[in-house]
């Protein structure tokens, strides 16, 4: 487990906080486990009816921690990432997230499983995986399309330039773009509205809206094989290498 990744249980809501805002949350193997871990248990808890996950106040994630993610085999067949993610695609529960400040990489595709999302104007998003010589992850080669378009996901994963919370409302990225002070209390505010529903009927309902799943399976699988193979690349060598030399 990891001392970074806290939660608590409130009115049916699980919450799920990243604190680890001296590297803005840059996600680490153990972190991967430890989320992996939350979802799995939140799954089969009758108690728990939504997840409201949350990074540190004004700090949401900034993607990997790049020396752990070097030393890791990061979406290999077994790894914490790649299990972190099979169990986010699979979840039975809606996820709200309140987003305020970085969020890069998983980060945002992330946000991409999520059923409602919030953002604050501070929040700025950012896909870099091809500046970084990789690909698209976390099913964000499928996800995304279909979520916004074709062309417009094109623009975001391969031109790579960060966009802030008014673009991704506008791209339908995000649900809407709330006040600094208060996102979290209105995101709490939110998944506690859900959490009163009849809970087999939002179950039922949230599955039929994502009845994509398993072409969601898929696309992860496909990346991880094309992640894999370039981050052993020259290419993505001499950007990390470029990177840790700053």
């Amino acid at each position: 487990m990891s001392e970074f990744v806290s939660s608590h249980i409130e009115n049916k809501v699980l919450h799920i906080e990243l604190s680890r805002a001296d590297k803005k949350n840059a996600l680490t193997s153990d972190m991967y486990t430890a989320l992996t871990k939350e979802f799995a248990e939140a799954k089969s808890n009758s108690d728990i009816h939504v997840v409201l996950f949350k990074g540190a106040k004004d700090c949401f994630c900034a993607g990997n921690d790049i020396a752990d993610f070097l030393e890791q085999p990061v979406l290999d067949s077994g790894s914490p990432v790649l299990s972190f993610l099979k169990e986010l695609y699979s979840f039975n529960k809606p996820i709200v997230a309140a987003v305020s400040g970085p969020a890069v990489g998983i980060g945002t595709t992330f946000l991409l499983h999520c059923d409602l999302v919030y953002a604050t104007e501070q929040t700025y998003f950012s896909l870099p995986f091809v500046d970084l010589g990789l690909c698209p992850e976390a099913g964000s080669s499928y996800l995304l399309p279909r979520q916004i378009g074709y062309v417009r996901a094109a623009e975001l994963l391969l031109l790579a330039e960060p966009f802030d919370a008014s673009k991704a409302k506008e791209l339908g990225v995000i649900n809407d773009v709330v006040d600094a002070e208060s996102y979290w209390q209105f995101a709490q505010e939110k998944a506690e509205k859900l959490a009163r529903k009849p809970a087999h009927a939002l179950q039922v309902s949230r599955q039929l809206i994502r009845s994509n799943a398993s072409m969601v399976g898929q696309a992860i699988e496909r990346e991880a094989r094309s992640f894999s193979e370039l981050l052993k690349s020259d290419e993505a060598k001499a950007i990390f290498k470029k990177f840790l030399e700053k």
